[in-house]
């Protein structure tokens, strides 16, 4: 099943999951602790949904804190800085559809931005090429051209996030964050060698 077909059957919580998990992988782009989200995947554990508003309140505040004097204002950055300032204080179903989806897309940007395999990809094809990845034409399989080896892998995650919660539900979660917590650590690695590289 494609990612698309996945965040269209997908319910609250998997969607909730969905998004989050996009944001825990930028971290990185944020300045923010590794355990910061931590609350945000408790309330998702605990179902009731009820302490979203004010966790979410408190991470926001936490990485506003945390992050650099001068945040960078490159795509990527402003990107993961976007997945945040979004994410609805209500979880209903359709907020947070709406909040996943557009968390899906911006991921795989952000991991098609810092991807130091590949080059530029021509104005306009970036976001066609994507759309075309979530929808199941992926690399190897017919895929668009500029799909690279790290959106390959984001892509991956994203679609075993969404699977884990709906094929387990709460108890999917850990599991769920641990895909997260490994895509978290390439993505560092990432920024760490680009931030290198400028210097």
């Amino acid at each position: 099943m494609s990612l698309v077909e996945l965040i269209a059957r997908a319910d609250e919580r998997g969607l909730a999951a969905s998004g989050l998990a996009c944001l825990d992988r930028c971290l990185p782009l944020l300045g923010g602790d590794d355990e910061v989200l931590r609350p945000l995947w408790g309330v998702l554990a605990e179902g009731t949904g009820e302490g979203w508003a004010e966790r979410l309140e408190q991470v926001r505040g936490a990485l506003a804190a945390a992050g650099p004097e001068e945040p960078a204002e490159d795509e990527a950055a402003l990107l993961a800085r976007g997945m945040l300032a979004t994410a609805p204080a209500a979880r209903s179903a359709g907020g947070v559809r709406e909040w996943a989806d557009a968390c899906s897309m911006a991921s795989l940007r952000i991991h098609r931005i810092l991807d130091p395999a590949e080059a530029p990809v021509p104005a306009g094809s970036l976001p066609d090429a994507l759309e075309l990845a979530r929808a199941g034409a992926g690399p190897g399989e017919g895929g668009p051209d500029g799909v690279s080896p790290l959106v390959a892998a984001e892509l991956r995650r994203q679609i075993t996030v969404l699977e884990l919660v709906a094929g387990h539900g709460a108890a999917g979660l850990r599991q769920a964050l641990a895909v997260s917590t490994e895509g978290r650590r390439v993505l560092r690695a990432v920024v760490s060698r680009r931030a290198r590289g400028r210097v």
